[in-house]
């Protein structure tokens, strides 16, 4: 094989395209699930409203031809199909057009979804799931060796990602360089998982060694990716097994899976051969028209990656941000600024006509936020909870800054089916509240006595009103003085 093939690299991909296929499979199952209720014709960010306003230009979707719930959900069961087809190799197994036909459909409609989803898609792992989903249209299939462009071009998006995120964080907060912020961060993460509250509670000491090797795993190895093996190897694996603490320490969706899927793109295939001792196909470097088509993606791939670098070096760089509407070579990091103390939104209702001090609340628990101070997190990650996400963005400022949560209050008020059903439980089962409302409060993890002493996970302490009272306005929608998306003490139906 000459310098364009990687032969020895058949199974390293192998591997990698059964992770990036079960993390496309996640996200169109999260998409089928939660986005009729967030940004559907009725939803709380309605997505038709969105593509008046955007052109096609703006936000490339197929949506802009026409949308209605029932295009979404064909949209979105066609990838939980073609999805579940690559995680089974079919595609690979057939002529190469047709496993590059079907990665594309991937990201084209995933790409559809994102670019309507606003702030409930607004998450850094959308543009690397669709950058990583990009790259794999040109990996070939099973009878095409992977190509040696394609290889070292994902190699460059995980340095990105992992060295992105360590400029971030040594740039920002200064905590991370004096190695206190996991001092704070299990327990202010906006969404802990089943261990969260242990790995708070691991001494100090501890939690600086965790910093300084996230740091050399962030700073230091991706280096290593550009080295000949077992340097890159060795590198990989740093990666993969610090995105394993993560995995085990909180619920970060699936940007931990895209990462270590990543990482094994520069593992060397006689690595993996003593865990899958799988022989690889005849291999071929494919036709002249693959060569070409490679030879142009990576020279698109150079080019644009001038932004990203150029943030990179800046001292005001972005943390997460993509600069073309088609998220390809995008820039990343994450928790620049750690939060010291945990607030959190609890929504109530009650279904008194006039509200008094005697008022009997009743809470609305979500599925996956802190709620119940004797609810221990749950574990929901590669699954991502949209809704809840938002809920931890929503404690960090006051609810008019944010355009989804008086439309979820006005849902809340109709007893409205779908939207119920994205939280754990509805407390109004016969007749919608009369009121709601949203108070603020801080969240702390138990200590270790009162955890064994109450059995809670949280304490929690009142702050202040978030959103006052709010009842629908029922009159003639001429005679409302507010609507569905004005903050007041009455909402319109």
């Amino acid at each position: 094989m000459d310098r364009f093939a990687a032969p020895d690299y058949w199974l390293s991909r192998f591997v990698f395209e059964r992770g990036l296929a079960l993390v496309y499979l996640i996200a169109f199952l999260v998409a089928v699930n939660q986005f009729r209720p967030l940004l559907g014709e009725h939803g709380l960010l309605p997505a038709p409203g969105f593509l008046r306003m955007a052109s096609f230009r703006q936000a490339p979707s197929l949506f802009h031809m026409r949308y209605s719930d029932r295009f979404f959900l064909a949209v979105a069961w066609s990838g939980v199909l073609l999805a579940t087809c690559m995680l089974f190799t079919l595609p690979q197994r057939a002529p190469l057009p047709v496993s590059m036909a079907v990665w594309f459909a991937l990201w084209a409609l995933y790409l559809s979804i994102v670019n309507v989803g606003q702030v409930f898609y607004g998450f850094g792992w959308e543009s690397l799931l669709l950058e990583t989903g990009f790259l794999a249209i040109f990996l070939g299939s099973f009878d095409t060796a992977p190509p040696v462009l394609i290889m070292w071009l994902l190699r460059w998006l995980l340095f990105r990602v992992e060295f992105g995120a360590g400029l971030i964080k040594m740039r920002g907060d200064r905590c991370w360089r004096q190695l206190t912020c996991l001092d704070y961060h299990h327990e202010t993460q906006p969404m802990p998982n089943p261990l969260s509250w242990y790995f708070h509670h691991l001494p100090k000491g501890l939690h600086r060694l965790e910093v300084a090797g996230n740091h050399f795993a962030q700073l230091v190895a991706p280096f290593a990716l550009f080295a000949p093996q077992p340097v890159a190897g060795i590198g990989a694996a740093i990666m993969i097994g610090t995105q394993l603490w993560l995995v085990l320490s909180g619920n970060f969706s699936w940007l931990n899976l895209v990462t270590i899927t990543l990482a094994f793109v520069a593992i060397d295939s006689s690595w993996l051969h003593w865990v899958l001792p799988v022989s690889p196909p005849l291999q071929s470097n494919g036709p002249l028209w693959y060569v070409v088509i490679v030879t142009m993606v990576t020279a698109l791939v150079v080019v644009l990656s001038f932004w990203p670098v150029r943030n990179m070096l800046s001292r005001r760089q972005f943390m997460n941000a993509s600069f073309n509407t088609v998220h390809l070579v995008n820039t990343y990091g994450a928790f620049g600024s750690v939060t010291r103390v945990r607030h959190e939104v609890v929504v109530e209702g009650t279904d008194d006509v006039n509200p008094s001090a005697s008022t009997t609340w009743r809470e609305y628990e979500f599925k996956a936020k802190p709620g119940d101070p004797r609810r221990r997190p749950p574990q929901l990650a590669p699954y991502h909870l949209r809704l809840d996400w938002l809920m931890w963005f929503a404690a960090l400022a006051p609810a008019h800054a944010h355009s989804w949560f008086v439309p979820f209050v006005v849902r809340l008020l109709e007893n409205d089916r779908a939207t119920l059903a994205l939280l754990a439980g509805n407390p109004f089962p016969n007749e919608p509240p009369r009121f709601v409302r949203a108070r603020l409060y801080r969240y702390r993890f138990t200590t270790r006595g009162e955890r064994k002493d109450g059995g809670a996970w949280w304490v929690r302490q009142h702050v202040g009103e978030y959103l006052p009272p709010v009842a629908l306005d029922t009159r003639p929608a001429e005679q409302a003085w507010s609507s569905r998306t004005t903050y007041g003490r009455t909402l319109s139906a």
